[in-house]
């Protein structure tokens, strides 16, 4: 695999159950030109980010079922690709990204997670619509869209 692009979570919610980030998410996945990694993580986190839109009444099981139903699609085409993230593997670059830019850009626990998973798995573009994981990702030196 060539191109690849690390999409944050929430990036991930809004491409696949529309909301008010829909079209900016599209747009990302667009620019940037390459499929999409897919992780465990990414998995476990975008299954309870739909669950939370059926708490708070944002989406039905009908919305959530057509979203599952594209992302496994979108799987088989090849748009986004399934890979194994070595978490013990991650943990130390997360700390160092902590260390490095926590204190100066204001990144969550979480978004350094996927910034520092992106950079282990060699993602060659990150894709987030968080300004401050975007800055993260940017100095740690990932293209972001």
């Amino acid at each position: 695999m060539n191109a690849t692009a690390y999409a944050d979570t929430s990036l991930l919610a809004s491409l696949y159950l529309a909301d008010a980030n829909t079209p900016a998410a599209l747009a990302a996945v667009s620019a940037a030109g390459a499929p999409l990694l897919l992780t465990s993580w990414q998995q476990f986190e975008l299954e309870n980010a739909f669950q939370l839109r059926l708490f708070r009444r944002e989406s039905t099981r009908a919305d959530l079922a057509s979203a599952e139903a594209h992302l496994i699609q979108d799987i088989s085409a090849g748009m986004v690709a399934v890979v194994a993230l070595p978490v013990a593997s991650v943990l130390p670059i997360a700390r160092q990204l902590t260390a490095r830019h926590t204190a100066l850009v204001g990144t969550r626990a979480f978004d350094i997670f996927h910034v520092a998973a992106a950079l282990q798995l060699k993602a060659t573009r990150f894709l987030t619509l968080d300004t401050r994981q975007r800055a993260l990702a940017r100095a740690a030196g990932l293209r972001t869209t």
